[in-house]
Formats: C-alpha cells, structure tokens, sequence
C-alpha cells in the first residue's frame, strides 16, 4: 500500500473512533484504533509511539495505555504525545505496575517504574512545568496493593486519604506492597 494511501485510511479510522488503543497487543479494546509497534498483533496501525502517532491534533477523545509507558524510550515524551493527539478534554488512561511490585523489575523489557506521584509533573498543581508543556488535569488515581494489604484496608487508606498515600510511598511501599496505579488524566489545551 502506497504511503499516501496508508495515511488516508488511518485518517478515515481516527475519524470514526473516539478511543486510541495505544500498545494494544493482542488484546484491542472494542471500538478502539489499535496501534502496536509489533505486526502480528490486533493493531489497525503498526507504528511506535517512540517514533510519533500518526495522527493528527486533537484525533482523539481518549487515549489508553495498558501496561505500556513501563516500556516507552521517553515517560515524557510518550505523554506529551498522548496529549498531543487527543482533544481538548479528552481522557488519558495510563495502567502501570507500582514500582514496588515485582513485575515491575521481573520484566527485562520494563524500562521505568513508577509510583503515584510520578505523573504530578503534567498537572497545573504538580509544580514542575518547566519538564513538559503538555498539561492535564488528574481525574482519578487509583493505587492497588496486593491481596493481604487490600484485605487489611491499606488500599482504602492509600486511596481515600493524600497524607497517608505519600507516607506509604515514602517509608512503606516496599513492604506493605503496591500492585497497580491507574491514572486518567483530562487533556487541558
């Protein structure tokens, strides 16, 4: 397929989808343009985000990425990209490991591990503008610890109070163990 074609087909896709399944795999979200860097998968496009979206500005109403900025060249880069292609109040999922779980370093092909208060440098409060330009507002966090923790009621503490959450970050996430963070942070243009 011709380059020239190949772009207006995947101007036609990000034209009839509201969600960009970035990192997508084997597992595509329904109703969502697929992307991948490895052909073979369910993407609709084979492209990496390291290298850019093929999308124009402001494509999308939501942007996920499932277990996929753990592997990206750039944290930063990877955002402001998201932010790029997404629409002024359009939403960025982000699902990652905690930094303290052990699949974050079991994975040889994880490059960054992080924890809740890693993407505060893209939010108007977070105080570190000067990192990125691309600027979101946090719409939800979620931190889940592992099965005993969640039992014993940390997860709730962890979530439902900021002191407590920063404390546990801080002193002891490497023994009360987190799991997963989700983010999803609204796109500010």
């Amino acid at each position: 397929m011709a380059v020239r074609d190949r772009t207006r087909k995947i101007g036609r896709l990000a034209g009839t989808a509201l969600t960009l399944d970035v990192g997508c795999g084997r597992n595509k979200r329904p109703g969502a343009i697929g992307i991948d860097r490895l052909p073979g998968t369910s993407a609709d496009v084979v492209a990496d985000i390291d290298a850019g979206l093929p999308f124009v500005d402001g494509a999308f109403r939501e942007v996920s990425m499932i277990h996929v900025i753990e592997h990206v060249g750039s944290v930063v880069a990877a955002i402001e990209e998201a932010h790029r292609v997404l629409a002024n109040g359009g939403v960025l999922r982000i699902v990652t490991p905690h930094c303290s779980d052990a699949s974050s370093f079991a994975d040889p092909t994880h490059r960054w591990h992080l924890n809740s208060f890693s993407l505060r440098y893209f939010t108007r409060s977070g105080g570190f503008s000067y990192y990125s330009g691309s600027r979101f507002r946090r719409l939800r966090l979620h931190v889940r610890l592992l099965r005993a923790w969640r039992m014993l009621g940390f997860e709730f503490a962890v979530n439902r109070w900021r002191p407590f959450r920063k404390f546990w970050e801080y002193y002891l996430c490497f023994v009360i163990r987190g799991k997963v963070l989700t983010f999803e942070l609204e796109a500010l243009k």
